[in-house]
């Protein structure tokens, strides 16, 4: 009882402080941002260490997970404008990408509880797998991020979630319903209300496509892969593999001089992506892969945010409507599959 009241009470303020970080950009210093970041992610620890530790959790209980997936699809947008604040400065995607994957792992190496008989497991071919979708995926998108803007490469990002709907199907027998099929759609369409996307396709465009497409594969592969290892050991494991396989290219696109800026946006980038995925893989753990997937349509309510924060870029009309429905569809996809899960065990 006790630590459900803790991990209440820190979901509640680590909530609190997300929501109020935009608003604080142009009020606080590198400095303090950075220490506001860090404070974010302890009370994330907490609030992942006592949900983690109730294995047994009630079907009402279940309903924590969506600001914990709310939260964690928020994160990767959030390192993403991070890379891309970075790539406009003039630094290399694959720095960025390579920078993202080490400091991730540094970062979670801590708190991954990683066992002396567990290190060999870091190699599997299966956590392999993972970490080649996992760094296509972040180069991709970095590399569409240069170029293009947030909101574009966003929307063309989310050929993920359909890509992961349908081959969980395929893939891991996942049952698959007419109504979670259609509202999946009209989540996509509330996303190109909110992109509306032009007719011109560009090189970054396309770079936004494989990532997706990367991305959904990786989703469905979460879900596989979550029978087998633990959560934080398969974010180890990409982070590890990643980070090594980018170091020799990572190496000739060190920037000639570092400042405190840069260290705080590296830092944002790679904590930010390395939570928002572990919260993804803990997700899929307890629940389908095409539950979860509607919820990556959120990040695109972030993207807007840090679109308004950082580029002044303001939603109109037709893109809060997008919004709105993207929202719908997620909770309602996750309403539907709760309720079938709750009459097959009645």
């Amino acid at each position: 009882m006790h630590g459900e009241i803790q991990s209440d009470t820190s979901l509640i303020v680590l909530l609190a402080l997300i929501l109020c970080l935009p608003f604080s950009w142009g009020m606080l210093s590198r400095s303090e941002s950075v220490i506001l970041w860090f404070l974010i992610c302890a009370l994330f620890w907490m609030f992942f260490k006592n949900l983690q530790d109730n294995k047994t959790m009630e079907q009402n209980r279940k309903w924590l997970l969506v600001p914990m997936i709310l939260t964690g699809m928020a994160l990767i947008p959030v390192g993403d404008s991070a890379g891309k604040l970075l790539t406009e400065a003039g630094l290399s995607p694959i720095f960025v990408a390579w920078s993202r994957l080490l400091v991730g792992f540094i970062c979670i190496l801590p708190f991954s509880g990683i066992k002396a008989s567990e290190v060999k497991s870091l190699l599997d071919w299966r956590l392999l797998f993972r970490a080649g979708l996992f760094t296509g995926a972040i180069f991709c998108m970095i590399t569409a991020l240069k170029t293009e803007s947030i909101a574009n490469v966003f929307g063309i990002f989310f050929i993920g979630p359909i890509i992961a709907y349908f081959l969980s199907a395929l893939v891991l027998k996942e049952q698959i319903t007419t109504l979670r099929s259609i509202l999946l759609m009209i989540g996509f369409l509330g996303v190109l209300l909110v992109v509306k996307p032009g007719f011109g396709v560009s090189s970054g465009l396309l770079f936004a496509l494989i990532a997706g497409t990367l991305y959904g594969c990786m989703l469905v592969a979460n879900r596989w892969l979550s029978a087998f290892f633990r959560p934080r050991l398969i974010l180890l494991s990409t982070l590890l593999a990643g980070g090594v396989a980018l170091t020799p290219i990572g190496i000739e696109t060190l920037p000639e001089s570092v400042d405190g800026w840069l260290v705080a946006m590296v830092l944002i980038s790679s904590i930010a992506s390395a939570l928002g995925n572990l919260i993804i893989i803990e997700a899929n753990r307890r629940l389908d892969a095409n539950v979860v997937a509607p919820f990556v349509y959120s990040q695109l309510v972030a993207a807007a945010i840090l679109g308004v924060v950082l580029f002044n870029d303001w939603p109109d009309v037709y893109s809060l409507i997008g919004l709105v429905i993207i929202f719908s569809s997620g909770i309602l996809s996750f309403v539907l599959a709760n309720r079938k899960k709750a009459r097959q065990t009645a």
